[in-house]
């Protein structure tokens, strides 16, 4: 899939609150060091947690990149993943190098604007508001309610059969 784009302040925190000393950059290098690792352990717990099945699971963060590599069980389970890392505060940039054990066509990606709905989405994609449950589906389970999505936030759109 490649190298996705995210708006790195617009997703669920996983960086800690770290203040640092802007003349001691030292301190501020290990402190970023450890928040990315911090956040790696948040990122892989959560992926286990939404049970979504990778094997080999790795994932490296330098700044607001971050790098993920395993065999992903499906096409929808790696974009899944990828939305997970990329719709976390202070992640800009995915670089997917995930592999896929079963393949399937790729679906689309949708940044949500202000005044989005599920609804609107999936007239826009679908022609039929009334199909906004195919979206909500497509994204759980990082998304648990159909009404609530944000700015900014990445989320997947099934091609339709």
């Amino acid at each position: 899939m490649g190298l996705f784009s995210f708006i790195k302040n617009a997703g669920a925190k996983i960086f800690g609150i770290g203040t640092t000393n802007p003349d001691d950059a030292a301190k501020a290098a290990v402190e970023e060091l450890i928040l990315e690792k911090v956040a790696v352990k948040k990122l892989t717990k959560t992926i286990q947690d939404l049970q979504l099945q990778v094997e080999d699971l790795n994932i490296f963060i330098d700044g607001d990149i971050a790098i993920v590599t395993g065999l992903a069980y499906d096409q929808a389970t790696k974009e899944k993943v990828v939305l997970v890392i990329g719709n976390s505060k202070g992640i800009a940039l995915v670089d997917d190098r995930m592999e896929v054990e079963h393949t399937e066509p790729e679906a689309h990606f949708h940044t949500v604007i202000s005044g989005d709905t599920l609804g609107k989405i999936a007239k826009e994609f679908y022609g039929d508001a009334k199909k906004y449950p195919i979206i909500f589906e497509a994204n759980k389970p990082m998304l648990i309610d159909p009404d609530k999505i944000y700015p900014g936030q990445l989320i997947r759109i099934p091609i339709p059969n």
